[in-house]
C-alpha cells in the first residue's frame, strides 16, 4: 500500500518556525524550540554570508590580498628590511640573496602559493630544493624536493617542520610547479598567560597533507622570530637552493 504523505495544516495554524521550516511538523517545532541549540541554529541562519567571487585555475578570489603576481615584489622586503634581491622573470621569483618577508603582518589566513624546485637535481635529503614558508616568521611549512628523495619524515615537503610529517607525499617531479593551499590560525595567549594552540591545515597539490594539526607556539628551528603574537609577517626562506615561487595570495580570516 502506498505510504500516506503528511498533510500540511493551513498557514494560520503554523508557528513562525514551522512556516520558515515547513518540512518540520508543527508539533515538533514546539519541542525543538525549548532547546537553545536549535534556537541558535535558526538565529545563525539569519545572517547572510558575504559574496566572494572565486578565482579560476588558482587565481585569487575577489577578497584576496595579492602578494606576488609575477611582476614585482613590492609587497615584500628583505629580512634586513631593504628591497628583495630575488630574480624575477617569466612570472616567477627565484630565491637568491637571503629570505624575504611581507611588509604587511597577518593573523589567521588562507594562503595560496605555487613553487618549483630546480629541474636539475643536485644534492639529496635537505640539500635538494630546500626552502620554507614561515607563518608569522615563526612556524614553517617545509618546501623541499621530496620526489624520490629520502629525508626525515617531519622535514619533507608539506611537513610542519620538526613537528608533523605530512599524511602522504604528494610531491611532483623536480622542476614541475606545485601548489600549497594552507589555512593557518596562530596560537594565542589566554588570560591566564598560557598558550592556546593554533592550527595548520595544508593541501599539497590539492591533496590533504596536514589535517588541522596544533600549533603550540614553539617557533620552528631557524625561525626569525619567537613567541606568540596576534600578527606577523609571512616569510619565504633562502636555504641556498634556487627555488622558484609564483601566484602568492592570502585571505584574512578574521
Amino acid at each position: 500500500m502506498p505510504q500516506a504523505l503528511p498533510v500540511q495544516p493551513p498557514a494560520e495554524f503554523l508557528t513562525p518556525t514551522a512556516m520558515k521550516y515547513p518540512f518540520i511538523p508543527a508539533a515538533l517545532t514546539t519541542v525543538l524550540l525549548a532547546f537553545p541549540a536549535f534556537q541558535f541554529s535558526v538565529s545563525a541562519a539569519e545572517t547572510e554570508p558575504p559574496v566572494v567571487t572565486p578565482g579560476v585555475n588558482g587565481a585569487p578570489p575577489s577578497d584576496a590580498i595579492v602578494l606576488f603576481d609575477g611582476k614585482d615584489l613590492s609587497a615584500w622586503k628583505s629580512e634586513a628590511g631593504g628591497a628583495p634581491g630575488w630574480k624575477i622573470e617569466n612570472g616567477y621569483a627565484q630565491v637568491s640573496g637571503g629570505g624575504i618577508m611581507t611588509r604587511e603582518e597577518f593573523g589567521p589566513i588562507q594562503l595560496h602559493l605555487e613553487w618549483a624546485s630546480p629541474a636539475e637535481v643536485k644534492g639529496d635529503g635537505q640539500g635538494r630544493g630546500n626552502s620554507g614558508v614561515y607563518f608569522q616568521g615563526r612556524y614553517e611549512i617545509q618546501v623541499l624536493d621530496s620526489y624520490q628523495n629520502k629525508t626525515y619524515f617531519n622535514g619533507q615537503a608539506g611537513s610542519f617542520y620538526g613537528h608533523n610529517a605530512p599524511l602522504v607525499n604528494a610531491s611532483r617531479k623536480p622542476g614541475e610547479w606545485q601548489t600549497y593551499d594552507i589555512i593557518f590560525h596562530p596560537p594565542t595567549t589566554g588570560a591566564d598567560g598560557k598558550t592556546i594552540p593554533g592550527s595548520f591545515t595544508v593541501l599539497h597539490n590539492g591533496v590533504l597533507v596536514q589535517d588541522h594539526i596544533p600549533v603550540n607556539g614553539d617557533a620552528t628551528t631557524a625561525a626569525k622570530f619567537t613567541g606568540t603574537t596576534p600578527k606577523g609577517p609571512l616569510l619565504l626562506q633562502d636555504h641556498g637552493n634556487p627555488v622558484r615561487y609564483r601566484n602568492i595570495w592570502v585571505r584574512k580570516l578574521n
